[in-house]
């Protein structure tokens, strides 16, 4: 089943400055081969459910395993069965 989703992963604990964890978390998302656009408070994602949440499970598994304490991760998602959802037909 094809899915849109909306994934922000918010390191707790880290410092000031989380961008290390977000660009890895990103890279992550992008490494699951699934389509990610990059927006300022988080990433959206195209691709299969299946797909979509093993990559948000291996976000705070990597994570965690370099590191990081705590993560608070939002996730907005979507599904259709009467169409093929994307990321290009949420824009119009």
């Amino acid at each position: 089943m094809k899915a849109v989703a909306e994934v922000q992963v918010i390191p707790i604990g880290v410092g000031v400055s989380v961008r290390r964890e977000v660009q890895r978390a990103h890279e992550l998302l992008q490494a699951a081969g699934l389509r990610v656009e990059l927006h300022a408070y988080g990433s959206n994602v195209e691709g299969e459910l299946a797909q979509i949440l093993d990559a948000v499970r291996a976000v705070h598994e990597t994570l965690h395993a370099e590191g990081t304490v705590r993560l608070s991760t939002f996730l907005k998602l979507g599904t259709r069965t009467d169409k093929e959802p994307t990321l290009a037909a949420k824009l119009f």
